[in-house]
């Protein structure tokens, strides 16, 4: 069964605290998938990760850069898993895949970014939260302080 984590931005833009997430999971010698909720979203977040820094290097691709599974981090706009990645990043209004899809991808823990300010993004999350919530899935709440750090807030 998939551990969920919901991640509430209210003090960095998604591509920052993506950003963030991602370093920490390369330094952990693991993989992600980062599945946005469109192609569009998906070429901003590959461009951002380009950029972000003109000091360091975050690698990753997309089906476009070929070599799927070599990629550390793989953005898609559709749930696939061709890198074998544990993790899965939800983000852009990427639809919460259900527990028997999780476990057929190899996925054990999801990561669902949304944005406090956003309404629709407040309402998504809350609706993944209860369909998680009721197929039994362990899920955890995480909202940023004022540093733009993480405090678990819920888990159940």
């Amino acid at each position: 069964m998939a551990e969920i984590r919901f991640y509430h931005l209210t003090r960095s833009r998604l591509e920052e605290a993506l950003v963030r997430l991602l370093q920490r999971v390369l330094e952990r010698g693991d993989r992600a998938v980062v599945l946005a909720g469109s192609g569009e979203r998906v070429e901003a977040l590959n461009a951002h990760l380009w950029t972000f820094d003109a000091a360091s290097f975050l690698p990753h691709g997309t089906a476009r850069d070929g070599n799927s599974a070599e990629q550390p981090v793989f953005l898609t706009s559709s749930l696939e898993n061709p890198n074998g990645a544990r993790l899965l990043m939800l983000c852009d209004g990427a639809d919460a895949p259900n527990a028997e899809t999780l476990a057929a991808q190899g996925f054990d823990l999801v990561c669902e970014l949304f944005n406090g300010q956003d309404e629709a993004a407040l309402a998504a999350a809350r609706e993944h939260w209860r369909r998680y919530r009721d197929s039994g899935q362990n899920i955890a709440y995480f909202q940023q302080n004022e540093t733009g750090g993480w405090v678990e807030k819920a888990r159940q």
